[in-house]
């Protein structure tokens, strides 16, 4: 079995900031947007 990785090790090297990531995930999941969506909505 592989052992889980912490957080900092799953963003490491990430361009985005852990928080951005992590708000982006839930919007995506939670209101059934698109990537497309969420590229926009960050933007803005």
């Amino acid at each position: 079995m592989s052992k889980l990785k912490s957080l900092d090790e799953l963003f490491a090297g990430r361009h985005f900031d852990r928080d951005v990531i992590i708000l982006c995930v839930r919007w995506y999941l939670r209101y059934k947007l698109s990537l497309r969506d969420l590229v926009e909505m960050r933007n803005a």
